[in-house]
């Protein structure tokens, strides 16, 4: 068996990142696609409701603080739908608050991640909830 029927075999897993931060996306994509996940990238809510459409990521982090539809929102629109009801959906955030992390759960996601994170938390994070 050659390495491309490995490469076959498993698919690549699909993250989408939401965050209206250039920064925030653009050092996501690096640790992600360094990880060797493949990369879709949103700057918000009504940005992220399209690409989740057309690109059926595997698993989704999003920005809660974001203008027009916020990450609650965003979160909320995605699981409603019954095609990505089961999408992991990991809130970012710049403050650690317990507030935040209950909410984040009330809307449907599964983890909480506060920034800026590390390429080790990313990664640790997609391979938990990706899996």
């Amino acid at each position: 068996m050659s390495d491309a029927d490995h490469a076959e075999a498993r698919p690549v897993t699909k993250v989408l990142v939401i965050d209206d931060s250039n920064t925030i996306r653009r050092s996501a994509e690096i640790f992600l696609k360094q990880g060797g996940y493949e990369v879709v990238l949103a700057e918000d809510g009504f940005d992220a409701l399209s690409k989740v459409n057309d690109h059926e990521p595997n698993i989704i982090f999003c920005d809660i603080l974001m203008p027009r539809l916020d990450g609650y929102q965003t979160c909320a629109i995605i699981k409603r739908n019954p095609r990505f009801a089961r999408t992991p959906v990991i809130m970012l955030s710049s403050k650690d608050g317990l507030f935040d992390k209950a909410r984040g759960r009330m809307v449907g996601s599964q983890d909480y991640l506060t920034k800026p994170f590390t390429k080790d938390q990313l990664l640790q994070a997609v391979a938990q909830h990706a899996a």
